[in-house]
């Protein structure tokens, strides 16, 4: 208490010492028990005179206790600032009370998305002397399958039929690291992958050949870093398996070549049977699920140029369901799919990768996918493939031969 008063003591003394000072212009020799101040300027006294008074009110105030510092991190936080809802322009015209939020977030809090799966959705343990062979071949000509960067659920049963001739591989070319980022994929990605390799053409062919597939799946990563978006590499490793093995029948599932329609005429001229490019979900739904370059609209204008460029081509696309679509929207997307003469479409269960990627919403009953299946052939589709496990090459090669071209080669 004493050495309070004395510091106040003080530090008034001082107080009043510097106002005297400013006031008559002089500089004398401060009092004793102060600091010795720089006078050379009235702005240096003045704010020196507010310094003190401001510690001499502080001192008279009473000690004050410092608050224990806060070492504790902050929680990480990360926003997508693509989808944070109605711009300022949508309030001013009234639009943003009638807009929905990101359809998915309803999922994201789900607490209880930690449930065992339906039992539809469990399958065995990949198994079968076809299986090892074709994963043995992979490995050996450095090739990457979506079956496996995928982490496709059916694997087993696509490698490992009875009938090779009826199994299905889907082959992914120019690397596994993709140019996109959509939410609900597992491949890898970066701005910058690799360099394609010359010889994938080549290798892929002689794979084909060695394996005696009767329907093979050509896919490719996005390559937005190139400048034909891999066009020419995937129509040369059509033509390169036409050569070594030509009755194998050859679908590829492509990107939308940043919509480059030019690039769409490269691939369906180049003697592949069947021409795949995804949808993926319903167009609400599209900028939530998808990459922002990939939108529906561009997706729908690569199949309906496919068919205009090559008439009698097979035109494909598939659609994931659980992602909290409506019945209506699937019912408006066949119906655009349609109207580009799309030829086949397959649904199937979205299922979530990683923890990193986006939540299912629902998981549709097996009854439900079949109705979606009786609805498409309806619509004219000449094939749909409809389950909880079906990928959008699940099985190509029975669905393809039994359902598609044995009714051609009937007629």
């Amino acid at each position: 208490m004493y050495k309070t008063s004395a510091r106040v003591l003080c530090v008034e003394r001082y107080a009043r010492w510097l106002s005297s000072s400013i006031k008559h212009g002089t500089s004398a020799t401060p009092p004793i028990g102060s600091n010795e101040l720089n006078t050379d300027s009235d702005r240096a006294n003045a704010r020196s005179a507010a310094h003190v008074e401001g510690v001499a009110s502080r001192l008279s105030a009473g000690p004050q206790v410092r608050k224990p510092r806060d070492n504790r991190r902050r929680i990480t936080e990360f926003k997508d600032a693509l989808n944070l809802g109605p711009s300022f322009a949508d309030f001013v015209s009234g639009k943003a009370s009638d807009m929905i939020l990101d359809p998915l977030e309803k999922a994201r809090q789900n607490t209880e998305e930690a449930k065992k799966l339906p039992r539809w959705l469990k399958v065995p343990i990949p198994k079968g002397t076809n299986y090892h062979k074709l994963k043995g071949d992979v490995k050996e000509l450095k090739l990457s399958t979506v079956c496996e960067e995928a982490r496709c659920p059916n694997i087993g049963e696509c490698w490992g039929g009875k009938d090779k001739s009826k199994a299905t591989a889907t082959i992914m070319l120019l690397g596994d690291t993709c140019t996109r980022g959509c939410r609900f994929c597992s491949v890898k990605t970066n701005r910058t992958p690799s360099k394609p390799d010359p010889m994938e053409p080549e290798n892929t062919a002689e794979a084909i050949k060695r394996w005696g597939l009767g329907y093979v799946v050509l896919t490719t990563v996005d390559r937005d870093d190139l400048i034909d978006g891999g066009a020419n590499h995937l129509a040369e490793t059509v033509r390169k398996i036409k050569q070594k093995a030509p009755k194998t029948l050859v679908e590829t599932l492509s990107g939308d070549f940043r919509g480059d329609l030019k690039m769409v005429d490269i691939m369906a001229q180049c003697g592949l049977d069947v021409y795949a490019h995804n949808l993926e979900t319903v167009e609400a739904l599209t900028p939530h699920v998808r990459d922002r370059r990939a939108t529906y609209r561009q997706s729908l204008s690569v199949l309906e140029r496919a068919k205009k460029t090559v008439p009698t081509l097979l035109t494909k696309t598939s659609i994931m369901l659980g992602l909290g679509e409506s019945d209506e929207q699937i019912i408006q997307t066949m119906r655009d799919l349609r109207d580009v003469e799309c030829d086949v479409v397959t649904f199937g269960q979205y299922m979530r990768p990683t923890k990193r990627h986006m939540k299912v919403v629902e998981y549709v009953r097996p009854e439900k996918f079949d109705y979606w299946k009786e609805k498409a052939l309806e619509m004219g589709f000449l094939y749909c493939a409809s389950g909880p496990l079906v990928r959008s090459s699940y099985k190509a090669g029975e669905a393809f031969i039994e359902n598609v071209l044995n009714k051609r080669n009937k007629n």
